[in-house]
C-alpha cells in the first residue's frame, strides 16, 4: 500500500520565487522537488483521504511568509496562518489514526530553500537573505497529493478550494 505526502498549493509568482531560491541554493543532487509547504508527510491510501480532500470549501488562505530561519543544515522561510492552521487540525482530526510520528509533531509550516548543506554555508546563507527579509503575503489556493518515489514526487491529485460550479 502506498502513502502520500500532501502539500498547500500557492500562488504562482510566489511558487516561482521559492521555486528560483531552492534551485540556487538546494545541493543540485538531491533537489528532486519544486519547493513546497508540506502539511503532512504520510497518509494513508484509502478511500476516505479522497473523500476528504474532495469535499473541502473553503475560499483561497491568506498567508504571512512571517520568518526567514537557519534551519541547522538549511534555509526555509515559516509561514504564519490562522486559516492553515484550522484545515490542517481538521485533517489530522480525520486521520489521526494513520498519522506517522513526524505528522503528529507540532505543525510548523514552512518552505525549505536549503538543506542538506554544512552549517557554514546554512548560516551564510541565512545571513544573505535574512539582511533584506520582509515579511510578505502569499495565497492558498488548494492541496496537492503526491506519492513519494524514493526521491522525485508524483502528483496524484489536485483539490482546489473553490470549486468551480
Amino acid at each position: 500500500m502506498s502513502t502520500y505526502i500532501l502539500t498547500a498549493r500557492i500562488d504562482a509568482n510566489n511558487q516561482r520565487f521559492f521555486d528560483e531560491l531552492r534551485e540556487l541554493h538546494f545541493p543540485k543532487e538531491r533537489n528532486f522537488l519544486k519547493a513546497h509547504l508540506t502539511l503532512f508527510h504520510t497518509l494513508p491510501d484509502v478511500p476516505k483521504l479522497r473523500e476528504v480532500l474532495e469535499t473541502i470549501e473553503l475560499k483561497p488562505i491568506t498567508a504571512t511568509v512571517s520568518s526567514l530561519r537557519n534551519i541547522g543544515h538549511g534555509v526555509a522561510y515559516f509561514i504564519s496562518s490562522e486559516p492553515l492552521e484550522n484545515l490542517r487540525v481538521m485533517l489530522r482530526r480525520n486521520f489521526e489514526h494513520h498519522l506517522s510520528l513526524q505528522d503528529k509533531q507540532p505543525f510548523k509550516p514552512h518552505i525549505t530553500i536549503q538543506n542538506k548543506v554544512n552549517s557554514d554555508q546554512a548560516k551564510a546563507l541565512f545571513q544573505s537573505l535574512n539582511a533584506s527579509f520582509e515579511p510578505f503575503e502569499l495565497t492558498i489556493h488548494g492541496l496537492d497529493l503526491w506519492i513519494y518515489l524514493n526521491g522525485p514526487w508524483e502528483h496524484r491529485g489536485y483539490f482546489p478550494f473553490l470549486k468551480t460550479q
